[in-house]
């Protein structure tokens, strides 16, 4: 059997379902270079996080010892796994399949394997963000670097692909790989927990109930969805922000000071609870403006919740995932926002049909596509 080691910074909710289905197919090893998990503190979220699905069942994994004075995946220098290479080697692998490079660590880990097995690469980084021109021709040079040490790319969307194309990787050396959420989960119905969410906000059933839900932080931007509702001028359009952060106690201000009472509030809610408040919305709103919103995967377990979309045209998802038929993206700018905002809230029974439309599109962007597509490099 073919041996597969997966080199990625600690458990993901996103990727622990991949693995388990991977290790049915190959021998798997996940190295976990962050280390054991410290703390569960969220820096985004400003609060312990942990998350009520299994991360760690179904495949073989370990974590590695991680050296770095302050260690964690939100800088190069935090994920230092200094015996990554010998327990790798012990391990054997045909192949390995890295997910991101700009971490100390991992880009140690390409350099030595480097012609010596083959590397399989996967992240979602895009060119939507803007930058310098002398920053982005400097960045350009070293990423065509670090892409000179891998074998394949697997990449999640339009953007992705290109942002490889412009950094040296051929066209055979990319595969579409789609990024997937647990379609099943959010698909399940919950019909009546969600109608049990809407009676406890005072959401009347027949009124429209536009959600943003994530971490309430600047390149999210949920105060540009806040001053877009507000614009609406009405009352049978509500308002849900689902979620903590930095913005917090500014976005409850705004909501204090434009008075009204169609806006709600919900803390951080886990994973198990996710389907129910997707479900009980109308239309999911991603505001995002960047920088760094590379995907935006709240999108996919929105349309596979049934629910219509209006993005941001800076999330990664938005130019694969949305279109009029399920919704609409809009240009990244205050009047955009405000009139595909008010265009959509027309008519509830339109948004049923676009978010229909959502939970068919988004059917083949699930776990089993991209299992097939790392099996092909195996």
């Amino acid at each position: 059997m073919k041996k597969l080691a997966i080199i990625t910074t600690h458990p993901i909710q996103y990727y622990a379902p991949v693995f388990k289905m991977l290790a049915m197919q190959v021998d798997v090893k996940v190295f976990y270079t962050a280390g054991a998990m410290r703390s569960s503190y969220d820096s985004g979220f400003k609060q312990d996080v942990v998350w009520d699905l299994p991360l760690l069942e179904g495949y073989n994994y370990e974590f590695l010892t991680n050296t770095a004075k302050d260690p964690g995946s939100h800088h190069f220098n935090g994920v230092m796994a200094d015996n990554a290479i010998s327990r790798i080697i012990d391990f054997g692998p045909d192949t390995l399949l890295i997910y991101g490079w700009a971490y100390k660590g991992h880009l140690k880990i390409l350099r030595h394997f480097k012609n010596k097995v083959a590397i399989v690469f996967r992240g979602d980084s895009t060119l939507l963000d803007p930058s310098p021109f002398w920053k982005s021709t400097l960045r350009a040079i070293l990423l065509k670097w670090v892409y000179s040490h891998v074998n394949h790319a697997l990449y999640v969307g339009s953007h992705n692909q290109a942002y490889y194309e412009k950094h040296g990787l051929s066209e055979l050396q990319l595969s579409f790989v789609p990024h997937a959420i647990d379609n099943e989960r959010f698909a399940t119905p919950r019909e009546k927990e969600a109608q049990q969410l809407r009676k406890k906000l005072s959401i009347p059933n027949e009124d429209i109930m536009v959600l943003f839900a994530g971490k309430f932080e600047t390149k999210k931007d949920p105060l540009a969805l806040l001053d877009a509702y507000v614009s609406l001028e009405s009352t049978n359009i509500h308002l849900l922000f689902v979620g903590n952060g930095e913005l917090e106690s500014k976005l409850k201000s705004g909501v204090k000071e434009c008075g009204l009472t169609t806006i709600y509030f919900l803390p951080f809610q886990n994973q198990q609870q996710m389907p129910v408040i997707y479900q009980a919305c109308d239309l999911f709103c991603i505001p995002s403006k960047g920088p760094g919103e590379t995907w935006g995967l709240a999108i996919n377990e929105a349309m596979a919740a049934g629910k219509a979309i209006l993005s941001s045209a800076m999330t990664g998802a938005a130019i694969d995932l949305v279109d009029s038929t399920n919704g609409a993206i809009f240009d990244n700018t205050a009047d955009d926002l405000k009139s595909k905002l008010k265009q959509l809230t027309q008519s509830k029974t339109q948004l049923t049909k676009l978010g229909k439309a959502s939970a068919i599109k988004i059917k083949d962007w699930n776990f089993e596509a991209q299992v097939r597509g790392i099996i092909n490099y195996v």
